[in-house]
């Protein structure tokens, strides 16, 4: 456990994504099987542990050290594992156990965390802090799953596309995987209709759009939706996101849709006769492990197909875009709920710009720029597919509250709360942690500690003074929220330490983009 606690904290302060991938791989050469497949899948997000949440770690600490002593060092540390692991009391022998031994507590522990608490009891404060890591899901490392299986393929004769392809018909702790690394036969997939590396594109603009000939791409609206990967392969039938994660259990009325034996690329949209309603329809969907038939009526599941991988059998990856793209549309989908991305008629650069500024539908997030010519290549190879997304929308609001942050930011107040005018009243639109550099962060957090006025824990009420220039991909309407509206992607572009609060934006100008 220690040198995995070692290899948490190394990544977690290096710098630099070819240091950490020199790290990971010294990791991955020097520990023994099974420990180095369960660390392989805490990195990648493939562990599946029996979440620890907050009330359980605060009721386990609060057995251990006084609570007032807590509610201070929470305060100032920010982050509830580290706190933990902090204030846990030492054990008179500390003694290391193995990663697999850690996975099996964590996998198998009572609701009251009997066997956690024990097992903490035993190691020291890294040990205790990569336990509690593990099991609240939140490494936060920056390390990519891809970038871990480019290491997995520096390390092997194997090439990274060969170890994508079957990735995710794989389970932890991969010792078919790495036995294949080693020299033996590749490993068998656990599963039918398996998950295919997802083709990615890289953002552009109209300066970099003016270098290449148009004609040779095809252009098609970018869908505020979900991207998924649509397989049916003999009668199994999954709807994966685009990093691999199946969903198909929330949206089996999808998984009705898909009369066709194949592997498609797409986007899940919530479609109403024809009609693509918002993505707030959508996200009252995501995240569920199960969904009624009044909710499937609500927000019905909608398929738009952008392209094809497996047809019928037949591998098309190799092929051109064009030939991809002929196939599919000579495909009749036999639910009006499922159909292929119509492509944009323009002769120049300037008029898909002109097409991206005024969109026909406030669903759409921009425009996608394809080579006809491209091959559909996992990863984001960079040149052949560009995304052109929608310029932000903009607000100048108020801080009204903030929260320390996580891992680096631990001892930052990094998490800002902000609001606008409705009459006299400041109420709060949204919650951003990113968007300023470093050095705007420091300013910000001098900025609460000199005008907090109220403290709720690790949170605190700001005096509402400092304007910032909030960045927004789209707005939705919200019964959850006070302002009665929600914010996609918010992010601070801006702090506005010329404009007094009073000058901050009304609810109205929100509610006029909706």
């Amino acid at each position: 456990m220690k040198a995995f606690a070692t290899l948490l904290e190394r990544l977690a302060f290096t710098n630099g994504r070819n240091a950490k991938m020199q790290i990971l791989r010294h990791y991955l050469q020097d520990t023994p099987d099974p420990d180095r497949g369960w660390a392989l899948a805490a990195i990648t997000g493939q562990l599946e542990l029996r979440n620890i949440g907050p009330a359980l770690l605060r009721r386990m600490i609060a057995e251990r050290v006084d609570s007032e002593l807590f509610d201070i060092s929470y305060d100032f540390v920010g982050d509830l594992a580290e706190t933990i692991a902090l204030l846990w009391p030492e054990p008179s022998a500390n003694r290391d156990i193995s990663l697999t031994d850690a996975v099996g507590v964590l996998q198998s522990s009572s609701r009251n965390g009997q066997e956690i608490a024990a097992l903490l009891d035993q190691l020291d404060k890294n040990s205790r802090l990569a336990v509690l890591k593990l099991g609240t899901g939140n490494l936060r490392l920056g390390l990519s799953a891809r970038l871990a299986r480019t290491i997995l393929a520096q390390m092997s004769d194997p090439t990274l596309p060969e170890i994508e392809e079957i990735w995710h018909a794989l389970s932890p702790p991969y010792l078919d995987l790495f036995a294949w690394l080693a020299g033996e036969n590749a490993p068998t997939p656990d599963h039918q209709a398996p998950f295919r590396p997802v083709m990615l594109s890289t953002p552009t603009n109209l300066e970099e759009l003016e270098k290449l000939p148009i004609a040779d791409y095809q252009c098609e609206w970018k869908w505020d939706g979900i991207r998924v990967q649509l397989v049916s392969d003999q009668g199994v039938k999954r709807v994966y996101t685009r990093t691999g994660d199946d969903i198909s259990a929330a949206f089996p009325d999808a998984i009705e849709l898909m009369d066709f034996d194949g592997t498609l690329d797409g986007e899940l949209l919530v479609g109403r006769e024809g009609q693509i309603a918002p993505f707030a329809d959508l996200q009252r969907r995501l995240g569920r492990k199960s969904v009624s038939r009044t909710m499937m009526a609500e927000f019905p599941a909608y398929l738009r197909v952008y392209d094809m991988l497996i047809w019928q059998g037949k591998d098309w990856r190799s092929e051109p875009l064009s030939a991809r793209r002929a196939k599919l549309d000579s495909i009749t989908f036999p639910s009006p709920a499922m159909d292929v991305s119509p492509l944009l008629s323009v002769t120049t650069w300037q008029d898909l710009a002109d097409l991206r500024a005024d969109p026909p539908l406030s669903v759409i997030e921009g425009v996608m720029i394809k080579n006809s010519a491209s091959r559909y290549v996992g990863g984001r190879p960079r040149g052949p597919w560009f995304k052109w997304k929608r310029d932000p929308m903009l607000i100048d609001a108020v801080l009204l509250y903030a929260q320390t942050g996580h891992g680096k930011r631990s001892g930052f107040h990094s998490d800002f709360t902000f609001g606008v005018w409705r009459d006299e009243e400041l109420v709060p639109v949204g919650k951003a942690y990113f968007g300023f550099t470093d050095e705007e962060l420091r300013q910000l957090d001098k900025f609460v500690r000199k005008n907090t006025v109220e403290r709720f824990g690790p949170v605190r009420r700001l005096k509402p003074e400092l304007v910032v220039e909030v960045a927004f991909e789209g707005l939705n309407k919200s019964s959850r929220h006070k302002s009665g509206v929600a914010m996609r992607f918010p992010r601070i572009s801006r702090i506005r330490w010329d404009k007094p609060a009073a000058e901050a934006d009304h609810l109205s100008a929100l509610e006029a983009l909706l």
